[in-house]
């Protein structure tokens, strides 16, 4: 049994979907269930014994410590975590509470559970942390991408607080002998995202005839990762990751803002045409960028390729038209999902 923390948010419902589509192994499920949480998400899975669903928090360690002594998990993923960047920008307590002060007790409390394991059990345990390739930084143009060894330079609330994060998770490893790994990702996109990220707020204001809201000239770069192949690096460095080690996840798929709208704007002309026979790109409006606005992301991923054969198995153009796909096929889920409160944030935060 594994517990996954999180587990309800977009990459973490993500992993307990995939994961038991290809395993029968069971998996704890424990999330706080705030804003981007969303049960409707794992619905396949009613009435399903292998998932066990669990609301709670990370810095709840008496819950913590009895489901781990209850259910004995032979592994914590830790994907638990506010990660919105904007957000953390108006309001960055939640940020340093979940993901500094969470991380710290999810680690005394998995520590607490791990010492007292028999000999093999506490060998064959692992913990591994899930975060954000902008802890590093930004880059500019002419810059290698991101690799392990890059030293961290967050730029925003969220950024440090992940910074923040992994730093703990390093030293619970070096000082008290956690089994720990940790993965930075590149920005991840597929079904089941909250529709406040670029990629699934472009698709659904152009097909409410809304505006596409880009902030500054668009050309800030991020490297796009396939959700689904993700779940696969996290699965692989969770199966044969050196303890310790930190593991960059990428998707080779650098990519400037304005052109990841133009190609989604181009897939719904093709799927979704307009009414009016116009092109949604037409839909397209510049913003003021926001405060300390990371210029270029991008990850190398060679480390993990080649120690433990790695690679993502989708393009971005083949995983962009699958996403756009899924989010046409899936309306009641985008209905649930666009509370009232996630419409008035839109508006406070692009103006549109």
């Amino acid at each position: 049994m594994i517990l996954v923390t999180g587990g309800a948010g977009f990459i973490g419902a993500n992993f307990v979907l995939d994961w038991l589509a290809g395993s029968d192994e069971p998996v704890i499920n424990l999330d706080k269930l705030t804003y981007a949480g969303n049960l409707d998400t794992l619905k396949s899975l009613d009435g399903d014994g292998r998932h066990l669903f669990v609301r709670g928090d990370i810095g709840d360690r008496e819950l913590l410590g009895r489901l781990l002594t209850e259910h004995a998990p032979r592994a914590v993923i830790n994907f638990a975590a506010e990660s919105h960047v904007d957000r953390s920008i108006h309001g960055p307590g939640d940020f340093i509470h979940t993901n500094v002060v969470g991380t710290f007790n999810l680690l005394e409390s998995v520590r607490a559970y791990w010492n007292d394991l028999a000999a093999d059990e506490k060998e064959a345990f692992r913990f591994l942390h899930v975060s954000t390739d902008e802890v590093y930084g930004t880059l500019e143009a002419s810059d290698p991408p991101f690799a392990e060894t890059n030293r961290y330079e967050p730029n925003s609330p969220y950024s440090a607080s992940k910074a923040a994060s992994d730093h703990l998770v390093r030293a619970w490893h070096h000082t008290y002998g956690l089994p720990v790994l940790t993965t930075n990702c590149s920005n991840n996109y597929g079904p089941y995202h909250f529709p406040e990220k670029l990629i699934p707020l472009v698709i659904l204001n152009a097909l409410a005839g809304k505006s596409l809201p880009i902030y500054g000239d668009g050309q800030q770069i991020r490297d796009w990762l396939y959700v689904k192949d993700h779940c696969a690096a996290i699965r692989r460095v969770l199966e044969a990751g050196r303890l310790g080690e930190t593991y960059n996840v990428g998707g080779w798929n650098e990519k400037a803002n304005v052109d990841v709208v133009n190609t989604i704007c181009s897939l719904l002309d093709e799927l979704r045409p307009r009414v009016d026979g116009k092109g949604y790109a037409e839909q397209i409006t510049y913003v003021t960028d926001r405060p300390g606005h990371d210029r270029r992301y991008a990850i190398d991923a060679t480390k993990l390729s080649q120690e433990l054969g790695w690679k993502p198995a989708e393009t971005f153009e083949s995983g962009i038209r699958k996403t756009v796909g899924w989010y046409l096929a899936n309306q009641d889920w985008i209905q649930n999902v666009t509370s009232g409160a996630y419409r008035e944030w839109v508006s406070t935060q692009y103006g549109v």
